[in-house]
């Protein structure tokens, strides 16, 4: 009888809690579609297709960034966990400080992240304007930019603090975006992003 309680234990022990690690290992394991993007935001498991506008809107950001930052410190759809309960992006593209290598398990650590491109679906936006813009503000990164086809805006969000951005401002598609007073050090221009 005893072994059998000291079984029951261990074994509650073992499995009760839930982890991004555990989530992400039985998501593998599912037939999720292909051409979806994946992420776990505060817990909860996001599905949302790739479209094609949305692609060329992360290429073009992905080029413009290619003047500041080597392929080896940009991320697209990588997983990076960011603070908060079960926050496991996959931003659209990401930018890392200079020096910033992932870790033992391959992941990029959060406060190495200084620039994050989010490109919002309809199905997913209230994450982007919400709960992710939280995550990467009490994360401290420095420069968050969500574009968004449906409306031709981008809003950027700057100056971090106590988990909010201080500083955003909107700009319609064809504005430049000026990131030089920023650890970016670059003008992004949105003259070609698509609408949809």
């Amino acid at each position: 009888m005893t072994v059998v309680e000291t079984d029951r234990i261990e074994m509650a022990d073992e499995s009760d809690e839930l982890t991004l690690d555990k989530l992400f290992e039985w998501l593998e394991r599912m037939p999720v579609p292909e051409g979806y993007k994946v992420e776990i935001v505060e817990g909860n498991i996001y599905m949302s297709p790739q479209r094609q506008k949305h692609w060329v809107i992360i290429a073009l950001i992905y080029d413009q960034l290619r003047a500041q930052y080597p392929v080896t410190r940009t991320a697209s759809d990588v997983r990076i966990d960011f603070p908060g309960h079960l926050n496991g992006f996959a931003c659209d593209i990401a930018a890392m400080v200079k020096g910033a290598e992932p870790d033992d398990k391959g992941r990029w650590r959060p406060q190495d992240v200084e620039f994050v491109g989010e490109v919002i679906s309809k199905s997913t936006a209230a994450n982007d304007y919400g709960p992710k813009k939280a995550a990467y503000a009490t994360a401290e990164v420095p420069v968050y930019l969500i574009v968004d086809p449906y409306t031709g805006k981008c809003h950027l969000h700057l100056m971090p603090k106590d988990g909010e951005y201080r500083v955003e401002t909107t700009l319609d598609f064809g504005m430049d975006i000026d990131l030089t007073e920023t650890p970016v050090g670059l003008k992004l221009t949105t003259g070609e992003f698509p609408r949809d």
